[in-house]
């Protein structure tokens, strides 16, 4: 029936258009075969149905006389010059009704979900639904796009959804315009399909995201859901609806504030994953001290938990920046008032403060007149937007958090690299001595700048080892580290987890762990590395030679 949408609009529009033009058609063709006429010898002549037809589609289409089987009577020049009229009136009706149909917006709508439908139908490759479009979302498509896996988006805005197909991402990005809280619309993405991957829901709007949950939850318990939550209770909530994957950006800041202070080799290695380099430059390192937080709402109470895990000593300056613009008339902090809210809150023997504000101007004009009084003291902002980038840059703040960038990082960890977003969560379990352990390790091994990758065995990934797993054979993690140009030395690579299947996880696996088929690897390297160890794990004479008499 939803295929039929776009015929019975034509239909319909059509109807009437149709029949004036049957009608008018049919009584020119009658009488041109009722009116008597003569041939060149002067005898009476009725032309057939189809002489009749083929004249009056010549005449009505305006292509102009140049063909009749004899000169016509003169009644028969009477009822052609009525039926002139009578038949470009039609057709001039029906010309006027098709270029209405096409300027119909209900037909382009339908047109659009046809050819959306289409689209997703001919999908096979696992692909990711992203509900709505905005500077998160566009950075996640372009991340899982160079990834090679698939996006389908969906948002209500139909000018965000044209300025997402004038992206040209390649592969094409499937999007429609509509209300994604309707069952309809999921269902439309494709989320009944074997192949949906994951749902990406990071609105605003706690209440909105807690139903889309609640939707594809109903829709498709399967599917992985990444849903956006700022409050302890919205998170609570979805945990009982059993989203596995809530994303909190002021927990995201909270717990890397947490890190900084208490445990700076696991914030390192957290921040590795997300393309930091492997050593803490000297203005990252967060002084001793107190700590202020300017700005008292959800960023602010996140912060507060994590100054008072790490046993930090802190003051708060509650500003709310809706109210405080409204009262000013203006955006800019930095009055004799505020000057004297930041004395009273103690900036000038403060070591850091932190501008947690959800407006980027109050934000900023707060460091710039904390350090007027205190030009020593240490700087974090927040930064809501990732528009405003390059004004944070400009302004020197010794370290400033993203929150759009945090949530796109953490987003598309979750969907393309599974086993580096586990790894990251479970830095948090372990303390800096195991931290320090493993960063030293790493810069021996690897240096400061390796990467990260992912593998799963099997046939697609580790074929040479597959098939001799399959076919029962004894293999050891530490056989496959080996240099394939001399077994007898080790490839500068470092395993950090091993997932032995969804609930079981080992981190950093010694060299005797046995491999089975099915395990996935997050592992370290350098791009030599990296490639030896792929070639290795796909190439039977390369496996032989570094197993040996494994």
């Amino acid at each position: 029936m939803e295929s039929n949408n776009t015929i019975w609009i034509i239909i319909r529009r059509m109807r009437i258009p149709f029949l004036v033009i049957i009608v008018t058609f049919s009584i020119s063709i009658l009488g041109m075969t009722l009116i008597p006429g003569m041939d060149d010898q002067g005898h009476p002549y009725k032309m057939t149905f189809f002489d009749a037809f083929y004249f009056v589609s010549y005449m009505a289409s305006t292509i102009g006389f140049g063909e009749a089987p004899y000169t016509f009577t003169y009644p028969q020049r009477m009822w052609v010059s009525a039926c002139i009229y009578l038949t470009v009136i039609g057709w001039f009706y029906g010309i006027g009704a098709i270029v209405a149909l096409v300027q119909d917006k209900r037909l382009a709508r339908e047109l659009d979900i046809a050819r959306f439908r289409k689209k997703i139908r001919e999908l096979r490759e696992p692909f990711t639904i992203v509900l709505g479009y905005n500077n998160i979302t566009h950075q996640i498509i372009d991340w899982l796009n160079k990834e090679g896996i698939r996006v389908v988006v969906v948002d209500k805005d139909a000018e965000k959804v044209e300025t997402l197909d004038l992206e040209n991402f390649i592969p094409e990005v499937p999007s429609l315009a509509a209300d994604v809280t309707h069952p309809e619309t999921l269902k439309m993405a494709g989320i009944h399909k074997k192949n949906c991957q994951a749902i990406v829901a990071l609105f605003e709007d706690d209440v909105k995201n807690t139903k889309i949950a609640l939707l594809c939850k109903l829709l498709n318990k399967r599917v992985k859901l990444v849903i956006k939550s700022t409050t302890q209770t919205q998170s609570e909530h979805l945990h009982n609806l059993g989203v596995r994957y809530i994303e909190d950006p002021f927990d995201f800041v909270s717990n890397r504030i947490y890190l900084a202070l208490t445990s700076p080799s696991l914030w390192l290695l957290e921040m590795w994953i997300f393309g930091h380099i492997l050593r803490m430059r000297h203005r990252e390192v967060l002084p001793k001290g107190k700590f202020i937080i300017c700005g008292y709402g959800r960023m602010g109470h996140a912060l507060e938990r994590a100054l008072k895990k790490a046993g930090i000593p802190y003051a708060y300056v509650d500003i709310k920046s809706t109210i405080y613009k409204e009262e000013k008339q203006s955006a800019v902090f930095g009055d004799g008032e505020d000057y004297q809210t930041l004395l009273d809150a103690g900036v000038k023997e403060a070591a850091a403060i932190i501008a947690a504000t959800k407006d980027d101007l109050i934000n900023l004009t707060i460091l710039a007149t904390a350090r007027k009084i205190n030009p020593e003291i240490y700087t974090i902002g927040r930064e809501n937007t990732l528009d405003d980038l390059s004004i944070f840059k400009s302004a020197r703040i010794n370290r400033v958090y993203i929150l759009e960038r945090i949530l796109a990082e953490f987003t598309y960890l979750f969907i393309a690299r599974p086993l580096a977003y586990r790894f990251v969560r479970l830095l948090h379990s372990r303390d800096e001595n195991w931290g320090r352990a493993l960063v030293d390790r790493m810069h021996s091994t690897l240096g400061e700048n390796p990467l990260h990758f992912e593998i799963t065995i099997d046939e697609e990934h580790a074929y040479a080892l597959s098939r001799e797993l399959a076919a029962g054979r004894k293999i050891r993690l530490g056989a496959l580290c080996r240099s394939r140009a001399d077994r007898s030395r080790q490839l500068p690579l470092i395993v950090l987890l091993l997932q032995k299947n969804e609930n079981e996880l080992e981190l950093l696996p010694d060299d005797e762990f046995p491999l089975k088929n099915g395990m996935k690897l997050l592992i370290a390297a350098i791009d030599e590395s990296k490639n030896d160890f792929e070639y290795i794990v796909n190439n039977y004479y390369e496996l032989e030679y570094v197993i040996g008499e494994e």
